[in-house]
């Protein structure tokens, strides 16, 4: 293979046979229970890199079905969104997330520099419940309820919040294991098409492991939750923090 060769084609490993495809990436039916809890502000603010800054002591537990994505598949993800600012403008910034599919494992974190490691999460309705679990490995390490579809939500809000900024912490070593890559990319979600959004009572419980250490940021109080059912686009990000620069 010609050098010219080896550049035209390189957008993803391996070279032959690359783990996911050349976006754009769209979901159809992807569907959220995200419940916020309140937890501790020290710790919260230990997680959280500068320049983000933290506002309120709020976590976004999310629990993600996606049956039908671009060059993915269908699987499931869960993890914590933090709310943040950055500059000014509110977003989320996206702590940490599991998932049971590798091509989006590779392509998330390679592309975008999504933190995603490899669990086994569930979400489903169970009679009058939607429930989300996430187990790495055999253990158990968080569990959410929800009333399913007590309320509609407010769909503009709803819509608003997911057309939001998202921040990332994209890092990529050398292959002397030190940086090469260390940057705050923003990504947002485009032609989303919102199909429908529920409130309802809702409960979170999160349990200590040490490879899945969600429940270092403690459940204080459930805030709200919110099940929403939405067509969208992951759009391609840009880099606005540059570590090493």
């Amino acid at each position: 293979m010609k050098e010219d060769d080896v550049r035209r084609q390189a957008f993803a490993m391996p070279l032959t046979s690359p783990a996911y495809p050349i976006g754009p990436y769209r979901f159809v039916n992807r569907e959220y229970m995200i419940i916020t809890y309140r937890t501790d502000p020290a710790k919260l603010r230990e997680v959280v890199p500068e320049p983000l800054q933290v506002e309120e002591p709020l976590v976004k537990y999310e629990f993600i079905r996606m049956p039908d994505s671009t060059g993915f598949g269908d699987y499931t993800e869960t993890g914590q969104v933090i709310p943040v600012t950055f500059e000014g403008r509110k977003g989320g910034y996206t702590h940490c997330m599991f998932l049971n599919d590798h091509p989006p494992i590779a392509g998330g974190r390679e592309l975008w520099g999504f933190p995603k490691k490899l669990a086994k999460p569930r979400l489903h309705v169970e009679i009058d419940t939607l429930v989300g679990h996430l187990h790495y490995g055999p253990v158990e390490v968080a569990v959410g309820t929800m009333g399913y579809k007590h309320k509609q939500a407010d769909l503009a809000a709803v819509k608003a919040s997911m057309e939001a900024p998202n921040f990332l912490l994209k890092i990529i070593p050398h292959v002397d294991g030190t940086p090469r890559i260390c940057e705050i990319v923003e990504y947002k979600l485009i032609d989303v098409n919102l199909k429908g959004a529920w409130t309802g009572p809702a409960t979170l419980d999160l349990f200590s492991h040490a490879l899945a250490p969600v429940a270092e940021l403690p459940v204080l109080e459930v805030v709200s939750a919110v099940h929403i059912l939405a067509d969208l686009t992951l759009d391609l990000g840009k880099v606005v923090h540059d570590y090493l620069a």
